[in-house]
Protein backbone atom coordinates (compact mmCIF):
# COMPACT_ATOMS: atom_id res chain seq x y z
CA UNK A 1 0.00 0.00 0.00
CA UNK A 2 1.63 3.36 -0.78
CA UNK A 3 2.02 5.95 1.29
CA UNK A 4 -0.64 8.14 0.14
CA UNK A 5 -3.51 5.61 0.65
CA UNK A 6 -2.37 5.32 4.15
CA UNK A 7 -2.70 8.76 4.77
CA UNK A 8 -5.91 9.24 3.01
CA UNK A 9 -8.75 10.26 5.45
CA UNK A 10 -11.43 6.84 5.72
CA UNK A 11 -14.49 7.80 4.01
CA UNK A 12 -16.62 5.20 5.61
CA UNK A 13 -19.14 5.43 8.07
CA UNK A 14 -17.83 7.44 11.54
CA UNK A 15 -14.32 8.34 9.45
CA UNK A 16 -12.55 12.03 9.50
CA UNK A 17 -14.82 13.44 6.45
CA UNK A 18 -17.84 12.26 7.35
CA UNK A 19 -17.20 13.83 10.96
CA UNK A 20 -16.33 16.75 8.92
CA UNK A 21 -19.09 17.15 7.01
CA UNK A 22 -21.10 16.85 10.08
CA UNK A 23 -19.80 19.52 12.23
CA UNK A 24 -19.87 21.75 8.99
CA UNK A 25 -24.10 21.24 8.92
CA UNK A 26 -24.34 21.66 12.73
CA UNK A 27 -22.24 24.62 12.58
CA UNK A 28 -24.71 26.20 9.94
CA UNK A 29 -27.66 25.02 11.82
CA UNK A 30 -26.45 26.23 14.51
CA UNK A 31 -25.66 30.05 13.18
CA UNK A 32 -29.16 29.37 11.52
CA UNK A 33 -31.07 28.89 14.85
CA UNK A 34 -29.27 31.67 16.27
CA UNK A 35 -30.40 34.22 13.19
CA UNK A 36 -34.28 32.96 13.35
CA UNK A 37 -34.24 32.96 17.11
CA UNK A 38 -32.51 36.98 17.39
CA UNK A 39 -34.64 37.82 13.94
CA UNK A 40 -37.88 36.20 15.23
CA UNK A 41 -39.53 38.97 17.50
CA UNK A 42 -37.96 41.92 14.95
CA UNK A 43 -39.43 40.28 11.96
CA UNK A 44 -43.02 40.34 13.20
CA UNK A 45 -42.49 44.23 14.55
CA UNK A 46 -41.62 45.11 10.70
CA UNK A 47 -44.66 43.07 9.61
CA UNK A 48 -46.97 45.11 11.90
CA UNK A 49 -44.83 48.42 10.38
CA UNK A 50 -45.47 47.12 6.50
CA UNK A 51 -49.04 46.35 7.03
CA UNK A 52 -49.69 49.35 8.95
CA UNK A 53 -51.43 48.33 11.88
CA UNK A 54 -51.26 49.42 15.03
CA UNK A 55 -49.44 46.98 17.77
CA UNK A 56 -50.86 48.17 20.86
CA UNK A 57 -54.77 47.38 19.43
CA UNK A 58 -55.91 44.15 21.38
CA UNK A 59 -56.38 42.24 18.49
CA UNK A 60 -52.90 43.02 16.70
CA UNK A 61 -51.37 42.64 20.03
CA UNK A 62 -53.05 39.26 20.36
CA UNK A 63 -51.82 37.83 16.93
CA UNK A 64 -48.15 39.68 17.32
CA UNK A 65 -47.95 37.90 20.26
CA UNK A 66 -49.20 34.66 19.18
CA UNK A 67 -46.74 34.58 16.24
CA UNK A 68 -44.18 35.76 17.54
CA UNK A 69 -44.70 33.41 21.18
CA UNK A 70 -45.56 30.50 18.82
CA UNK A 71 -42.29 30.77 16.89
CA UNK A 72 -40.27 31.41 19.65
CA UNK A 73 -40.84 28.23 21.66
CA UNK A 74 -40.73 25.57 18.19
CA UNK A 75 -37.29 27.12 17.95
CA UNK A 76 -36.52 26.47 21.43
CA UNK A 77 -38.65 22.91 21.34
CA UNK A 78 -36.63 21.93 18.27
CA UNK A 79 -33.19 23.84 19.65
CA UNK A 80 -32.96 22.25 22.94
CA UNK A 81 -34.31 18.80 22.47
CA UNK A 82 -31.83 18.20 19.88
CA UNK A 83 -29.04 19.96 21.89
CA UNK A 84 -30.51 17.59 25.26
CA UNK A 85 -30.46 14.42 22.64
CA UNK A 86 -27.05 14.92 21.49
CA UNK A 87 -25.99 15.24 25.39
CA UNK A 88 -27.75 12.26 25.93
CA UNK A 89 -25.99 10.66 23.18
CA UNK A 90 -22.80 11.30 23.65
CA UNK A 91 -22.61 11.40 27.78
CA UNK A 92 -22.42 8.38 30.06
CA UNK A 93 -25.43 9.52 31.88
CA UNK A 94 -25.17 6.24 34.68
CA UNK A 95 -22.04 8.12 35.64
CA UNK A 96 -23.61 11.20 35.83
CA UNK A 97 -26.58 10.08 37.66
CA UNK A 98 -23.82 8.06 40.11
CA UNK A 99 -22.07 11.37 40.64
CA UNK A 100 -25.35 12.76 41.51
CA UNK A 101 -26.45 9.97 43.54
CA UNK A 102 -22.97 10.12 45.18
CA UNK A 103 -23.45 14.03 46.67
CA UNK A 104 -26.84 13.26 47.86
CA UNK A 105 -30.66 14.83 46.98
CA UNK A 106 -29.85 18.29 48.12
CA UNK A 107 -26.67 18.79 46.06
CA UNK A 108 -28.88 17.64 42.86
CA UNK A 109 -32.08 20.08 43.77
CA UNK A 110 -29.31 22.95 44.39
CA UNK A 111 -28.02 22.47 40.87
CA UNK A 112 -31.74 22.48 39.34
CA UNK A 113 -32.56 25.64 40.92
CA UNK A 114 -29.15 27.75 39.81
CA UNK A 115 -29.63 26.21 36.21
CA UNK A 116 -33.29 27.17 36.77
CA UNK A 117 -31.77 31.08 37.85
CA UNK A 118 -29.46 31.24 34.98
CA UNK A 119 -32.09 30.15 32.27
CA UNK A 120 -34.33 33.27 31.25
CA UNK A 121 -36.92 31.14 30.16
CA UNK A 122 -41.04 31.79 30.69
CA UNK A 123 -42.91 29.74 32.21
CA UNK A 124 -43.70 27.59 29.01
CA UNK A 125 -40.15 27.99 27.55
CA UNK A 126 -38.84 26.39 30.23
CA UNK A 127 -40.79 23.12 29.07
CA UNK A 128 -38.58 21.87 26.37
CA UNK A 129 -35.51 21.34 28.80
CA UNK A 130 -37.83 19.57 31.29
CA UNK A 131 -38.89 17.15 28.54
CA UNK A 132 -35.29 16.15 27.74
CA UNK A 133 -34.16 16.06 31.37
CA UNK A 134 -37.30 13.21 32.54
CA UNK A 135 -35.88 11.55 29.18
CA UNK A 136 -32.30 11.58 30.15
CA UNK A 137 -33.77 9.75 33.57
CA UNK A 138 -32.90 12.58 35.59
CA UNK A 139 -34.73 12.13 38.75
CA UNK A 140 -38.40 13.86 38.51
CA UNK A 141 -37.81 15.68 41.47
CA UNK A 142 -34.82 17.40 40.15
CA UNK A 143 -36.28 18.47 36.75
CA UNK A 144 -39.42 19.58 38.49
CA UNK A 145 -37.54 22.09 40.57
CA UNK A 146 -36.11 22.86 37.52
CA UNK A 147 -39.48 23.91 36.08
CA UNK A 148 -40.77 25.92 39.02
CA UNK A 149 -37.39 27.62 39.25
CA UNK A 150 -37.10 28.36 35.85
CA UNK A 151 -39.64 30.99 35.30
CA UNK A 152 -40.21 32.03 39.18
CA UNK A 153 -36.57 33.39 39.47
CA UNK A 154 -36.60 36.02 36.74
CA UNK A 155 -33.24 37.83 36.66
CA UNK A 156 -35.59 40.89 34.02
CA UNK A 157 -37.96 40.47 37.12
CA UNK A 158 -35.41 40.79 39.97
CA UNK A 159 -33.61 43.72 38.36
CA UNK A 160 -36.95 45.45 37.57
CA UNK A 161 -38.22 44.71 41.44
CA UNK A 162 -35.16 46.02 42.86
CA UNK A 163 -35.52 49.27 40.57
CA UNK A 164 -39.02 49.70 41.60
CA UNK A 165 -39.70 48.38 45.02
CA UNK A 166 -35.70 48.71 46.78
CA UNK A 167 -33.03 45.68 46.37
CA UNK A 168 -33.81 44.46 49.47
CA UNK A 169 -37.03 43.54 47.95
CA UNK A 170 -35.72 41.83 45.15
CA UNK A 171 -32.93 39.93 47.02
CA UNK A 172 -36.02 38.58 49.22
CA UNK A 173 -37.62 37.77 45.96
CA UNK A 174 -35.05 35.64 44.59
CA UNK A 175 -34.16 34.13 48.17
CA UNK A 176 -37.67 33.39 48.54
CA UNK A 177 -38.53 31.82 44.99
CA UNK A 178 -35.28 29.50 45.32
CA UNK A 179 -35.80 28.13 48.53
CA UNK A 180 -39.77 27.82 47.39
CA UNK A 181 -38.45 25.46 44.37
CA UNK A 182 -36.33 23.42 46.87
CA UNK A 183 -38.57 22.85 49.12
CA UNK A 184 -41.32 21.41 46.51
CA UNK A 185 -38.42 19.49 44.89
CA UNK A 186 -37.99 18.23 48.23
CA UNK A 187 -41.25 17.09 48.65
CA UNK A 188 -41.86 16.17 45.86
CA UNK A 189 -38.67 13.51 45.93
CA UNK A 190 -40.24 12.03 48.58
CA UNK A 191 -42.88 9.82 46.55
CA UNK A 192 -42.73 8.11 43.27
CA UNK A 193 -44.39 10.89 40.64
CA UNK A 194 -42.92 9.04 37.66
CA UNK A 195 -45.93 7.03 37.37
CA UNK A 196 -47.70 9.88 36.25
CA UNK A 197 -45.58 10.70 33.37
CA UNK A 198 -46.23 10.25 30.12
CA UNK A 199 -44.86 7.37 28.43
CA UNK A 200 -43.84 8.51 25.54
CA UNK A 201 -41.02 11.04 27.36
CA UNK A 202 -39.39 7.72 28.07
CA UNK A 203 -39.39 5.78 24.71
CA UNK A 204 -37.09 7.78 23.19
CA UNK A 205 -34.43 6.90 19.85
CA UNK A 206 -31.41 8.43 22.03
CA UNK A 207 -32.54 5.74 24.41
CA UNK A 208 -32.29 3.23 22.16
CA UNK A 209 -29.10 4.08 20.49
CA UNK A 210 -26.99 3.42 23.50
CA UNK A 211 -29.23 0.28 24.70
CA UNK A 212 -26.38 -1.96 23.46
CA UNK A 213 -23.61 -0.53 25.41
CA UNK A 214 -21.68 0.72 22.13
CA UNK A 215 -20.07 4.43 21.82
CA UNK A 216 -21.81 5.46 18.60
CA UNK A 217 -20.85 7.85 15.97
CA UNK A 218 -21.01 11.52 15.61
CA UNK A 219 -23.63 10.89 12.72
CA UNK A 220 -25.22 8.39 14.69
CA UNK A 221 -25.87 11.01 17.20
CA UNK A 222 -26.87 13.28 15.05
CA UNK A 223 -29.53 11.42 13.82
CA UNK A 224 -30.76 9.59 16.63
CA UNK A 225 -31.42 13.45 18.41
CA UNK A 226 -32.86 14.68 14.74
CA UNK A 227 -34.87 12.00 14.87
CA UNK A 228 -36.35 12.30 18.88
CA UNK A 229 -36.64 15.85 18.07
CA UNK A 230 -39.13 15.16 15.45
CA UNK A 231 -40.89 12.98 17.78
CA UNK A 232 -41.38 15.17 19.91
CA UNK A 233 -42.15 17.86 17.96
CA UNK A 234 -45.22 15.71 16.40
CA UNK A 235 -46.57 14.96 20.30
CA UNK A 236 -46.52 17.93 21.45
CA UNK A 237 -46.78 20.97 18.24
CA UNK A 238 -50.58 20.81 18.64
CA UNK A 239 -50.59 22.00 22.38
CA UNK A 240 -47.81 24.53 21.86
CA UNK A 241 -50.96 26.03 19.53
CA UNK A 242 -53.18 25.25 21.67
CA UNK A 243 -51.57 26.73 24.70
CA UNK A 244 -50.13 29.60 23.34
CA UNK A 245 -53.70 30.70 21.57
CA UNK A 246 -55.29 30.73 24.91
CA UNK A 247 -52.00 32.99 26.13
CA UNK A 248 -52.67 35.35 23.05
CA UNK A 249 -56.51 35.38 23.72
CA UNK A 250 -55.53 36.91 27.82
CA UNK A 251 -52.01 38.67 26.72
CA UNK A 252 -52.59 42.35 28.32
CA UNK A 253 -56.04 41.42 29.95
CA UNK A 254 -54.82 42.96 33.39
CA UNK A 255 -57.96 44.18 35.18
CA UNK A 256 -56.11 46.48 37.79
CA UNK A 257 -59.29 48.04 39.52
CA UNK A 258 -60.14 44.53 39.90
CA UNK A 259 -57.34 43.60 41.84
CA UNK A 260 -57.60 46.22 43.92
CA UNK A 261 -61.37 46.00 44.50
CA UNK A 262 -61.05 42.40 45.35
CA UNK A 263 -57.73 42.44 46.76
CA UNK A 264 -56.70 45.16 48.27
CA UNK A 265 -55.58 45.84 52.18
CA UNK A 266 -58.67 45.22 53.74
CA UNK A 267 -59.65 41.91 52.04
CA UNK A 268 -57.70 38.95 54.77
CA UNK A 269 -57.60 36.70 51.99
CA UNK A 270 -56.42 38.96 49.08
CA UNK A 271 -53.09 36.87 48.84
CA UNK A 272 -55.08 33.93 47.75
CA UNK A 273 -57.62 36.24 45.37
CA UNK A 274 -54.14 37.48 43.70
CA UNK A 275 -52.34 34.52 43.41
CA UNK A 276 -55.60 32.45 41.79
CA UNK A 277 -56.39 35.39 39.66
CA UNK A 278 -52.78 35.56 38.48
CA UNK A 279 -52.58 31.97 37.10
CA UNK A 280 -55.00 32.70 34.14
CA UNK A 281 -52.72 35.74 32.56
CA UNK A 282 -49.74 34.93 30.90
CA UNK A 283 -47.38 37.64 31.04
CA UNK A 284 -43.16 37.54 31.40
CA UNK A 285 -41.31 39.29 34.08
CA UNK A 286 -40.40 42.16 32.22
CA UNK A 287 -44.48 42.37 31.44
CA UNK A 288 -45.32 41.68 35.27
CA UNK A 289 -43.76 43.86 37.27
CA UNK A 290 -44.58 47.35 36.11
CA UNK A 291 -48.45 46.37 36.47
CA UNK A 292 -47.00 45.13 40.09
CA UNK A 293 -45.69 48.70 40.71
CA UNK A 294 -49.60 50.05 39.59
CA UNK A 295 -51.24 47.85 41.97
CA UNK A 296 -49.02 49.11 44.77
CA UNK A 297 -49.12 52.52 44.09
CA UNK A 298 -53.32 52.06 44.45
CA UNK A 299 -52.70 50.43 48.02
CA UNK A 300 -52.22 46.93 47.71
CA UNK A 301 -50.10 45.20 49.95
CA UNK A 302 -46.56 44.23 49.24
CA UNK A 303 -47.26 40.44 50.02
CA UNK A 304 -50.02 40.14 47.78
CA UNK A 305 -48.06 42.21 44.81
CA UNK A 306 -45.52 39.96 45.46
CA UNK A 307 -48.07 36.79 45.33
CA UNK A 308 -49.91 38.22 42.36
CA UNK A 309 -46.30 38.53 40.12
CA UNK A 310 -44.84 35.42 41.18
CA UNK A 311 -47.89 33.29 40.01
CA UNK A 312 -48.26 35.18 37.00
CA UNK A 313 -44.75 34.24 36.13
CA UNK A 314 -44.49 30.67 37.35
CA UNK A 315 -47.65 29.28 36.47
CA UNK A 316 -49.97 29.83 33.23
CA UNK A 317 -52.68 28.13 31.59
CA UNK A 318 -50.44 27.63 28.70
CA UNK A 319 -47.78 26.12 30.45
CA UNK A 320 -50.62 23.50 31.95
CA UNK A 321 -51.79 22.95 28.38
CA UNK A 322 -48.98 22.24 27.24
CA UNK A 323 -47.53 20.12 30.16
CA UNK A 324 -50.50 17.62 29.83
CA UNK A 325 -48.78 16.16 27.06
CA UNK A 326 -46.33 15.01 29.23
CA UNK A 327 -48.00 14.84 32.47
CA UNK A 328 -50.79 12.92 33.80
CA UNK A 329 -53.38 15.16 35.64
CA UNK A 330 -53.11 13.96 38.91
CA UNK A 331 -49.35 15.19 38.68
CA UNK A 332 -50.12 17.99 36.86
CA UNK A 333 -52.79 19.04 39.72
CA UNK A 334 -50.33 18.74 42.36
CA UNK A 335 -47.57 20.69 40.45
CA UNK A 336 -49.92 23.72 40.05
CA UNK A 337 -51.39 23.03 43.72
CA UNK A 338 -48.30 22.63 45.42
CA UNK A 339 -46.49 25.77 43.68
CA UNK A 340 -49.63 28.04 44.10
CA UNK A 341 -49.71 27.29 47.72
CA UNK A 342 -46.42 28.13 48.13
CA UNK A 343 -46.59 31.38 46.52
CA UNK A 344 -49.88 32.20 49.00
CA UNK A 345 -47.23 31.29 52.17
CA UNK A 346 -45.20 33.56 50.99
CA UNK A 347 -47.36 36.34 50.51
CA UNK A 348 -48.74 36.26 53.36
CA UNK A 349 -45.53 35.98 55.29
CA UNK A 350 -44.38 39.52 53.08
CA UNK A 351 -47.17 41.10 54.63
CA UNK A 352 -46.53 40.12 57.71
CA UNK A 353 -43.20 40.61 58.27
CA UNK A 354 -43.76 43.78 55.75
Amino acid sequence: MSTASRDAPAAGPGGPSERTRTLGILLLAAFGWVGAYVLNEHLWDAAVGWLGLDLHTRAVGAVHFFLYDTVKIFLLLTGLMFVVGMLRASLDLDRARDYLRGRGLFVGLVLAVFLGVVTPFCSCSSIPLFIGFVAAGIPLSITLTFLIASPLVSEIAAIMIGDQFGWHIAAVYVVAGSVLSLVIGWIFSRFDLSRWVEPMVFTTKVAALRADGRVPSLAERVDAAVDETKDIFRSVWLWVLLGVGIGAVIHGWVPADFFVRFAGPGNPFAVVVATLAGVPLYVNGAGVVPIAEALWAKGMSLGTVMAFTMSTIALSVPQAVMLRRVMKPPLLALFFGTVAFGIMIIGFLFNLVG
